[in-house]
């Protein structure tokens, strides 16, 4: 099972930009063992969750909605509950199986946000559709990916400075 940042990651970054044009894993051939891979169980309906919970998550990260409703109906039938043992006490997710995948994912971003806060960020490339987890002690991270995106920005404003001289 993949955890808590990873997965969020994973579900954020499922709309990527490819040949200029954004894709959605989630609803592409593959989908289904996709979302498997990530510990669910690759239905329709749990990729249509799956899809609500991005969308919104999304929108709320790039701050272009400030609207939760969607990851409220997710979280609606969805309960932690205790276990306790001689390690301690740990939570159980008890939601239903087409939701499961979408509230880890809600609780993965909630935990990120308090934890890591101002650290989930979309990236700086206009041209990208994915999100990073600047883990960089200064905070100061813009790229979901120095070696792709960061490259690419610094290679284009030297460009603009030559062309400047």
């Amino acid at each position: 099972m993949v955890e808590d940042e990873e997965l969020l990651l994973a579900v954020l970054n499922s709309t990527p930009v490819v040949d200029g044009r954004s894709t959605d894993v989630l609803a592409g051939e593959g989908a289904a063992d996709w979302a498997r891979a990530l510990g669910g169980r690759g239905t329709s309906g749990e990729r249509d969750r799956l899809r609500l919970v991005r969308d919104t998550l999304q929108r709320l990260i790039r701050r272009t909605s400030s609207e939760v409703g969607d990851l409220a109906s997710v979280l609606d039938q969805a309960r932690l509950r205790p276990a306790v043992s001689a390690e301690g006490v740990s939570w159980r997710l008890d939601a239903a199986p087409e939701d499961e995948l979408a509230v880890r994912v809600v609780l993965a971003w909630s935990r990120v946000g308090t934890e890591l806060p101002g650290r989930l960020r979309a990236c700086a490339n206009q041209e990208c559709n994915l999100f990073l987890i600047d883990h960089s002690r200064p905070g100061t991270a813009r790229w979901c990916s120095m070696a792709t995106c960061g490259n690419r920005m610094k290679a284009r404003t030297h460009a603009r400075k030559q062309r400047l001289r």
